[in-house]
C-alpha cells in the first residue's frame, strides 16, 4: 500500500505535513533549500518585527531630512531608493532569492501589535514572492485599564487590517492566553485568517541579580509542550472553517501523529532541526509511513481530525474530566 502523505494547509498543496516554522535554519535562502533537500513540505521565514520597520523608517526619514535646508542642491544628499539597502528590504530580499531556488512554499512572518504604517509590509512580501504571509501578534498587557474585549479587538483589527492587503493566504499565530479562545478563533477567521498558528511561545525574561536588570532568555521547546496546542486544535477542529497549524513541542513521529489526530493540517518544527539537524526530518517522514501503514492508514488526510473533540470517544476529556482524574489519581506513595 502507498500511503499518501499530502496535505493542504492556507489552501496551498503541501507533499507532506511537516513544516519548518520560524528559526535561523530559515533565514536565508540557502537554509531554505537545505530545508527542502531534507524533506521539508514548506518553510516559515523568522519574523520581520514592527519595531524594524519603525526605527528603519525613522532613520530614513532623519537621513532625507538632513541637509534639506542648507542649499537647493541639498535634493543630492538623497540616497538613491535602490541603494539605500534597510533591514526590511533585505528581508524581501531574501525572499526573492528562495522562491527562485526552492518548490516548496515560502511564508513570510509579519510580527507586530499596532496599527500603523508597517502592515503596508504586508503587501510588499506578497510582491516579493512569499506564497502566504504568517502575522505573529505578539502583545503583552500591561495597562490595567484595557480589557480583555480590547485586546482581542485589537487582534481582529489588526488581522482584517493586513489581509485588506493581501491575495495571498494569511496565517495568524497567537498565544494561547484568552478566557474566550473558541469565539476569538472564529472572529480572526470572520476578519480574514485562512489559518491559525497554535501557539506563539511567550519568551519570558529572566532576571540577572548581579546587573539587577531583566534579561532575555530563549529556550528550545520540550514535549511537554505539545499539550497545550493539542487540546486546542481538537477543540477547535470542527468549529473553524481555518487551516490549523500545532507548533511548539513537535519532536518526535508520535508528536506529529498525535497532532494530526487532533485535527491539525500541519506540524511545525524548528527545536528538533536545531537540535538534531535539518536530516532529521527524513527519519520522522519515514516513520510517519510506517506507523500509518502499520495502522491500515491510507492517507495523512483520512487520518486528521480523528480525534477531534466531536469524534474522540471521550469528548470531556479535553475539558474537565482530565485535570480532575490527574489530580485524584495523583498519590505520594513511595515518595
Amino acid at each position: 500500500m502507498s500511503v499518501d502523505l499530502s496535505t493542504t494547509y492556507l489552501g496551498l498543496k503541501l507533499k507532506n505535513p511537516l513544516v519548518a516554522a520560524a528559526s535561523p535554519l530559515s533565514q536565508k535562502a540557502d537554509g531554505i533549500k537545505r530545508l527542502e533537500d531534507a524533506g521539508l513540505a514548506a518553510a516559515v521565514m523568522p519574523s520581520l518585527f514592527e519595531e524594524q520597520i519603525v526605527h528603519e523608517d525613522t532613520a530614513l526619514s532623519d537621513l532625507q531630512d538632513f541637509g534639506t535646508e542648507s542649499y537647493a542642491e541639498a535634493l543630492s544628499f538623497f540616497p538613491e531608493p535602490q541603494e539605500y539597502r534597510t533591514g526590511p528590504q533585505a528581508y524581501l530580499d531574501t525572499i526573492e532569492q528562495a522562491k527562485k531556488r526552492v518548490a516548496i512554499p515560502v511564508i513570510a512572518s509579519l510580527n507586530g501589535t499596532e496599527m500603523g504604517s508597517w502592515t503596508r509590509y504586508a503587501k510588499l512580501m506578497q510582491e516579493a514572492g512569499a506564497d502566504a504571509l504568517e502575522l505573529n501578534i505578539y502583545f503583552v498587557a500591561t495597562d490595567a485599564d484595557m480589557t480583555s474585549s480590547d485586546i482581542e479587538q485589537r487582534y481582529v483589527d489588526l488581522t482584517a487590517a493586513v489581509k485588506e492587503t493581501l491575495s495571498i493566504p494569511l496565517a495568524v499565530k497567537i498565544g494561547p492566553f484568552f478566557s474566550g479562545f473558541p469565539n476569538l478563533a472564529g472572529r480572526l477567521v470572520e476578519a480574514g485568517a485562512d489559518g491559525l498558528v497554535l501557539f506563539n511561545r511567550y519568551l519570558d525574561p529572566d532576571m540577572d541579580l548581579e546587573a539587577l536588570q531583566f534579561k532575555p532568555t530563549l529556550l528550545l521547546s520540550t514535549r511537554d509542550e505539545l499539550r497545550l496546542p493539542m487540546r486546542w486544535i481538537a477543540i477547535l477542529r470542527d468549529q473553524v472553517s481555518a487551516s490549523l497549524a500545532a507548533t511548539s513541542g513537535v519532536h518526535y513521529t508520535e508528536d506529529v501523529i498525535k497532532v494530526l489526530l487532533a485535527g491539525a493540517d500541519i506540524t511545525m518544527m524548528a527545536s528538533a532541526l536545531l537540535q538534531r539537524g535539518v536530516g532529521y526530518a527524513g527519519q520522522l517522514l519515514e516513520e510517519l509511513v510506517n506507523w500509518l501503514e502499520e495502522n491500515e492508514y491510507e492517507s495523512v488526510e483520512q487520518l486528521k481530525g480523528s480525534m477531534s473533540r466531536v469524534r474522540c470517544p471521550d469528548p470531556s476529556a479535553l475539558e474537565r474530566a482530565n485535570y480532575t482524574k490527574a489530580l485524584v489519581s495523583y498519590t505520594t506513595e513511595g515518595v
